[in-house]
């Protein structure tokens, strides 16, 4: 194989639901709640949310879904710069709490 994630593999988005009909049916209504429309949070902010946890989840097809979907609700190309940028701080913010606990369990070897 010499490509990943490439977007020719979306032909197989039936096959997959199809293949396991009640984890996808759970997951598509988890997906579709979250991107609702009439929550709390403006569709904009759901988009930029999930563009983050797109990008530290290393996704493309969802970065791709979500800026689409960012844009058409407004959402501006330095309002996803941003985003970027603090979906890779707590990224990186991740990994110094984690490296707090490799210090404690360095000590407790």
């Amino acid at each position: 194989m010499n490509e990943y994630q490439n977007p020719k593999d979306r032909k197989y988005t039936a096959e997959l639901l199809n293949s396991a009909p009640k984890e996808s049916e759970a997951f598509m209504n988890l997906k579709h709640t979250a991107e609702r429309k009439d929550g709390a949070i403006p569709v904009k902010y759901r988009e930029l949310m999930s563009i983050a946890v797109a990008l530290t989840t290393q996704c493309a097809y969802c970065m791709e879904s979500h800026i689409q979907n960012a844009k058409k609700a407004g959402a501006t190309k330095e309002e996803i710069a941003e985003t970027v940028f603090i979906a890779s701080a707590i990224r990186a913010g991740g990994a110094v709490g984690n490296g707090l606990l490799a210090m404690r369990i360095f000590d407790e070897v």
